[in-house]
């Protein structure tokens, strides 16, 4: 059986120019030459669009079916925001040849339905951000809903719950809004969030994961949008296992790289770049993905798959412009260069910036765990090298400094830090001696070396000695100015009672979680590449922040909080950096102190 189309969807105006040029360098590729299965069966196509008509049989890329999916955007659809709001959604090159075309152009014989049907059934868009991934995932909606020639087709999008659905309905429904025929054909249910078409008793909405235990649907199309933000497979398994009763269905995943190496959206990416690299292990499955190198291997990769591409990376090198466009392809199009341009250089000076940067920008795919302080830049802040750990005290003594303190169980490493108003960084460690040798055996034998020099105080037995840490923070509050203290809240009660019994401080509760350390943790970095510090070459300190590593949520790249290392399975250590952080802490309080008691003062006219 075939179908015969020799007018346009849904007979709307012909556009005067059917491909807006994109730069000279967009390739546009030889499509029968892609990869297909070997496979002769069926008659010839002989579909017809727009009085060109297939005479290709088996496996083959159909023109005139991919004409016609070119055309619906082009001719029904509107762009609805930037600097082409309103305008024809007519394709980009990459846009139309890299993914419109083979996704709709690409059919096989089907000996089950007898006719034509499409080769992908499943399919993988996956760029950097503001590369309209809504748009051409809403452009492919809309058209499976109402320009695929399905009666009864159900179209389905998937969001991580209300407030992302409307973000995953708002492109589409705002396309249909501008699009005079299609504002006439469909009707819109607002509570809902479902577009109707009376005419083929048709539907489009937008499913939410909370809601696929109520599933029982027969999709002939499913996006799922974001799968970062998906918390496990189950809402993709649901519609992927409720296929087989449609000709034609085709389910798509469109999202940015993930930084959760072990989740549902990480197996997704992975089995489609398998794909990517042989199309053979799965011939049904399409696949769109631009991820900048993180890697030479990967580079070289990229460049066997796709050799002599115009827009492959030259290197790994995040912020070298000639590798930007491979994850970027709308780039210099409408995503701007200068606004990404502006992206890396928040990047260059700010660890978590950089991680979003390389997620978000690039698409790499960037563990939630981090480095978070470069040693180049540490080592740039030591200011005069400290020969042993009271060498500068007396140049501090009588300053005003904030107190960060880090205690551990009984059983481990204990850090106080002083941050003194010039930048000036003081630690104590200390440590049970039975922890000793585990961790000298780890660094090669450099942590006893710094156990015998004092950099670290080591207590009798096989659990610290608080009295000598109480004795220790005494004798530093009678020689330094010691604001307050803030102090890791896992360290209870009894510990704060202890101090403000002995020196009278005060003392603030804090703790490692995003809302207390994303501040501190922040100012660190800035300072940290201002070169503010002088932190004296302490190499304890040194060991912990090299070991030191930020966490940020998937969602929120700008919170950051230190992850504590396994002290079951990895033999660092990073106590040292959170006490400083809690020192950090407590200098930005009493810089919001003084502000307030500026902006409480009255005047007298």
């Amino acid at each position: 059986m075939t179908r015969t189309r020799t007018s346009s969807p849904a007979s709307a105006p012909r556009p005067r120019s059917r491909t807006r040029p994109g730069p000279a360098d967009d390739p546009i590729p030889d499509h029968d030459k892609r990869w297909r299965p070997r496979d002769r069966k069926g008659p010839t196509c002989g579909y017809t669009f727009r009085d060109k008509t297939c005479a290709k049989r088996g496996a083959h890329y159909c023109e005139p079916r991919a004409d016609r999916a070119v055309a619906f955007p082009a001719e029904l659809l509107r762009h609805i925001k930037g600097p082409y709001r309103r305008k024809p959604f007519v394709l980009r090159t990459w846009q139309e040849h890299e993914i419109i075309r083979p996704l709709f152009g690409e059919v096989l014989w089907s000996v089950e339905w007898q006719r034509y049907v499409r080769r992908y059934r499943r399919a993988f868009i996956i760029v950097g951000r503001k590369n309209g991934k809504s748009e051409i995932a809403a452009a492919i909606q809309l058209l499976l809903f109402v320009g695929d020639d399905e009666e009864a087709a159900e179209v389905y999008n998937a969001a991580k719950d209300t407030k992302q659905a409307e973000k995953v309905f708002g492109p589409a429904l705002r396309m249909v809004q501008l699009s005079p025929v299609l504002a006439r054909r469909l009707r819109y249910y607002k509570n809902e969030r479902r577009l109707v078409d009376e005419k083929s008793g048709s539907i489009y909405e937008v499913i939410t994961a909370d809601a696929k235990g109520e599933l029982g649907h027969n999709p002939h199309g499913f996006n799922l949008d974001e799968v970062l933000s998906q918390p496990d497979g189950s809402l993709w398994e649901a519609m992927d296992t409720a296929d087989g009763a449609r000709e034609q269905e085709l389910l798509f995943a469109t999202s940015t790289e993930t930084d959760e190496p072990n989740s549902f959206g990480a197996s997704l990416i992975d089995e489609a770049e398998k794909v990517q690299e042989d199309p053979r292990r799965a011939p049904h499955v399409f696949t769109f993905i631009r991820k900048a190198p993180a890697t030479e291997q990967e580079l070289a990769r990229l460049h066997r798959i796709f050799k002599g591409h115009p827009h492959l990376p030259v290197s790994t090198d995040p912020y070298d412009e000639r590798n930007w466009k491979w994850a970027n392809p709308a780039l210099d199009q409408f995503k701007s260069r200068e606004a990404l341009r502006r992206h890396a250089l928040a990047a260059k000076a700010n660890a978590a910036k950089e991680k979003a940067f390389r997620q978000f920008q690039l698409n790499q795919r960037v563990q939630q765990a981090y480095r978070f302080i470069p040693l180049d830049l540490w080592d740039l802040n030591a200011g005069e090298l400290a020969a042993n750990p009271t060498w500068r005290d007396g140049q501090l003594a009588g300053r005003r400094c904030w107190a960060g303190l880090d205690l551990s169980s009984k059983l481990d490493l204990t850090a106080w830090a002083l941050l003194f108003d010039d930048g000036s960084i003081r630690w104590r460690f200390w440590v049970p001696e039975a922890v000793v040798p585990g961790l000298a055996e780890a660094t090669d034998g450099a942590f006893q070396r710094w156990c015998d020099a004092e950099w670290i105080t080591v207590t009798d037995g096989n659990v610290i000695d608080y009295q000598s840490i109480y004795e220790a923070i005494e004798e530093d509050h009678e020689q330094f100015a010691i604001v307050d203290v803030t102090y890791d809240k896992w360290s209870g009660e009894p510990v704060r009672q202890e101090i403000t019994e002995r020196t009278g401080l005060e003392c603030y509760e804090s703790g490692t979680t995003y809302d207390r350390m994303t501040g501190p943790m922040t100012e660190f970095s800035r300072a940290l590449h201002a070169r503010e510090y002088r932190h004296g070459g302490n190499p304890v300190a040194r060991w912990m922040a090299e070991h030191l590593k930020g966490k940020s949520p998937a969602d929120d790249p700008d919170r950051v909080r230190p992850v504590k290392p396994d002290r079951k399975t990895q033999h660092v250590r990073i106590d040292g950096m959170p006490a400083l952080f809690f020192a950090i802490d407590g200098q930005m309080r009493q810089g919001e102190d003084e502000y307030l008691d500026y902006r409480g003062l009255s005047t007298v006219g």
